[in-house]
C-alpha cells in the first residue's frame, strides 16, 4: 500500500500515523475486535489521555476511526489499511536492523520508527521489494 501519499491525501501527521498504527498493533497482539480503549492507546505510546482524544478526533475526521462518546476507538477498513501497512513496513525495516546489520531489537524497534516515516513512498517501495526478494520476512 501507498502510505506516503495516503498519509499525505489523509493529511496525516507522524504522529497520527503511530496512532493508527498502535491500534492495529493492540488489535492484533490482544486479539480486540471491538475497538480499543483510549487509555491502552495512550499507556502504549506514552502520551496523555487528552492527547489521544485530541488524535482520535483528527482520525474521525479523515473517517480512519469511528468512536461514539467516549466509548473504544474502532478502526474504520480504510484507517486499518493505512494502520497495517505502516506497522508492515516497521516490522521489515526492524526485522532488516537486526537481522541484518546486528542492531539491538530495541533500538532497531525505536530507529525503525523513525524510518518508517522518513523516507519516500518510491524509496521505502523500493527497500521493502529488496528486503523481500532477499527472504527477509517480518518478525513478529
Amino acid at each position: 500500500m501507498d502510505t506516503t501519499n495516503s498519509s499525505r491525501e489523509l493529511h496525516l501527521t507522524v504522529a497520527n500515523e503511530d496512532y493508527l498504527e498502535c491500534m492495529v498493533r493492540i488489535e492484533s497482539e490482544e486479539g480486540e475486535t471491538n475497538g480499543v480503549r483510549s487509555v491502552d492507546i495512550a499507556q502504549r505510546l506514552g502520551v496523555s489521555k487528552a492527547s489521544v482524544n485530541k488524535a482520535v478526533s483528527a482520525l474521525k475526521a479523515s473517517e480512519l476511526v469511528e468512536q461514539s462518546h467516549y466509548g473504544k476507538v474502532i478502526l474504520t477498513d480504510r484507517g486499518r489499511e493505512v494502520g497495517t501497512a505502516i506497522w508492515y513496513r516497521h516490522r521489515l525495516i526492524r526485522t532488516f536492523l537486526v537481522q541484518e546489520l546486528g542492531v539491538e531489537f530495541e533500538r532497531a524497534d525505536s530507529e525503525a520508527c523513525m524510518m518508517e516515516h522518513a523516507l519516500s513512498e518510491d524509496t521505502m517501495s523500493r527497500w521493502l521489494a529488496y528486503l523481500e526478494k532477499q527472504g527477509i520476512s517480518v518478525e513478529e
